[in-house]
């Protein structure tokens, strides 16, 4: 059976606070766009939902670097490297869907070679 959000943070991070503070270590303007609600903050939103966040950001991150070059690995994929304006579409989405994004060109792209 897999474990719930609350024992893979006690297990991972200990308690809340040490995922929150993981988290907000990898919100930085090169992963990040801040689109925070300012009035909540971090401390009301789930616990499996900043798990996936930190994992998200922690990919992009090793793999990457930073939004930028994930932004432009999009855009190989998709063969639209000189598209400006897809460029800037993809420059306002958030981190998480980028990745989606980019996951889904690396399908099509196995998907291509075979």
């Amino acid at each position: 059976m897999a474990n719930s959000p609350l024992q893979i943070v006690k297990e991972r991070f200990k308690d809340k606070a040490g995922l929150l503070s993981a988290v907000k270590g990898l919100m930085t303007d090169e992963l990040w766009l801040d689109r925070l609600n300012s009035d909540k903050g971090l401390d009301s939103v789930s616990n499996a939902k900043l798990l996936r966040l930190h994992t998200v950001l922690s990919e992009v991150k090793t793999k990457f670097g930073t939004r930028a070059k994930l932004i432009d690995a999009v855009l190989d994929h998709a063969k639209r490297v000189k598209d400006t304006d897809f460029k800037a579409t993809l420059s306002r989405m958030p981190t998480p869907r980028l990745l989606e994004i980019f996951r889904v060109g690396e399908r099509a792209k196995k998907r291509a070679a075979n």
